[in-house]
């Protein structure tokens, strides 16, 4: 088959112009453009995966369930809601809904879990009974719905429909579920093979199963073009775009077609991580002894992943210092962040924002490391956010370019602008550089964050009657569908 029909500009100039690469697409963040300039690849041949006719998806055990299923709460949601233009230039004449400045209780619906991605322009909702909705934009058919419209209203996903949902992951143009039988099933865009079903068909419009064997699942993972996977033995499996080494197979998967057309070397089904490796200050490097990965956070085109011993991982693209290493190269294989390897900076959780990653380290200390603003300085390598030292932070929701944290009883938010009402401090002061509570939100118990690419989900809890009269006090937002 000939690929002539593909676009004939020769990127020879993009290879050597070394400078280029460090930009990343900020502005085609959410461009629906396609990838994929590779032509037609050889699918590969699926084998039989976990759980195909071969064996039955068994639920996985009831303690491990109990730490993985969150209480439910009520669904609060603030921020942009014109799902079409998010991440986009505007277009005249588009329909344009105003964006929520202050939390809204949505639909007054109740759920346990909320997802999206730091990249992303769609979101993944799950009822209290554990049944997957989706609602956003669906150009790749992220959304799981059969279909490719935009979606204003949660919407139930039919082929889920019999299946306990207890995970999420949403990446820039593709959607990741995981079941209570820690089964995984991807939809949405395909192109760099990040729905991991072994082939690299451009769109799957229905949940399919990803084309995996081995312990079962009990963490999925997105970044832009990507997917990652945590098994319950501690292995950590990413596919998709390898270009930044963001899947951290110490490859960039780049490779010259023709002279002058670079292609990737794109992983289609899931591959495990298997080397760890710390570098000294003169460069030299060592491998590094991991038994087991813990907890992990994708950003746009990087990765953070703890072990068993708190210790912090990095890899993927190394811009603004995004990985912690003081300095800018992108790393191929998980690197560890020497900042936190001391006693008393053990790591207890990392969010990774598309330019930025977070770590909460184990006696409640928050830093970032990274780029969270479009313009001026980067952190090379992590640094404390003093102002909410003493705080207990509990949830933390990373966007675009801002950050909201669920500390103690209330919610504390900041980001740079442009801003679209995903801080929720109300309409005046749009953007706050410093972080600043949320005062709506002062006294809600919060069951669970996270954030879009310029919008903000929280599960607020509400059993007791003075829970329940504060989120009465928020008006209710319902969509127009």
């Amino acid at each position: 088959m000939s690929t002539s029909n593909k676009r004939k500009k020769a990127p020879t100039k993009k290879v050597a112009n070394k400078k280029g690469k460090r930009k990343e697409d900020m502005d085609s963040d959410m461009s629906d453009g396609g990838v994929n300039e590779n032509g037609v690849q050889p699918d590969e041949v699926l084998i039989a995966g976990h759980g195909d006719v071969l064996d039955e998806p068994t639920p996985l055990p009831k303690e491990l369930l109990n730490t993985l299923i969150k209480p439910a709460g009520l669904f609060i949601y603030f921020g942009n809601v014109n799902w079409d233009s998010m991440g986009k230039r505007e277009v005249k004449g588009q329909k344009v809904f105003p964006n929520l400045y202050l939390p809204h209780r949505f639909m007054n619906l109740r759920v346990r879990l909320v997802a999206s991605g730091c990249v992303a322009g769609h979101c993944v909702i799950v009822t209290e009974e554990g049944k997957a909705m989706t609602m956003g934009r669906n150009t790749q058919g992220q959304l799981g719905l059969d279909h490719t419209d935009t979606v204003n209203v949660p919407t139930l996903v039919p082929a889920m429909e019999n299946m306990n949902v207890i995970g999420a992951a949403c990446g820039r143009h593709h959607t990741l579920l995981l079941t209570d039988t820690g089964t995984v099933y991807a939809f949405g865009d395909n192109r760099s093979g990040q729905c991991g079903v072994g082939n690299l068909q451009p769109q799957l419009l229905t949940p399919t199963r990803i084309n995996y064997r081995g312990p079962p699942i009990i963490k999925v993972g997105a970044g832009a073009d990507f997917s990652v996977i945590l098994d319950v033995k501690g292995g950590l499996h990413s596919f998709g775009l390898p270009e930044y080494g963001q899947l951290g197979h110490n490859t960039d998967g780049k490779y010259f077609k023709t002279t002058t057309k670079l292609c990737f070397d794109y992983q289609t089904s899931p591959k495990r991580v298997v080397l760890y490796i710390e570098k000294s200050k003169d460069g030299h490097v060592s491998p590094v002894d991991v038994t087991e990965i813990v907890d992990f956070s994708c950003g746009q085109n990087h990765t953070v992943a703890i072990d068993s011993k708190k210790r912090a991982f990095s890899w993927g693209f190394g811009g603004f210092g995004r990985l912690g290493h003081a300095e800018q190269k992108d790393e191929m294989v998980p690197r560890l962040i020497k900042y936190f390897d001391s006693q008393s900076r053990g790591i207890r959780s990392v969010h990774c924002g598309s330019t930025y990653s977070l770590a909460i380290t184990e006696y409640n200390g928050l830093f970032m490391f990274g780029q969270t603003k479009k313009t001026g300085e980067a952190n090379m390598y992590p640094k404390p956010i003093q102002d909410l030292a003493g705080w207990n932070v509990k949830h933390v929701g990373t966007g675009q370019t801002s950050i909201v944290v669920a500390a103690d009883e209330t919610v504390i938010a900041w980001g740079g602008s442009p801003c679209y009402g995903e801080l929720g401090i109300g309409e005046i002061q749009k953007t706050s550089t410093t972080p600043k509570e949320v005062n709506k939100l002062s006294g809600v118990k919060c069951n669970g964050l996270a954030m879009g690419m310029c919008f903000t989900m929280m599960i607020a809890a509400d059993d007791t009657p003075e829970q329940k009269q504060k989120l009465e006090a928020l008006k209710e937002y319902i969509p127009s569908s």
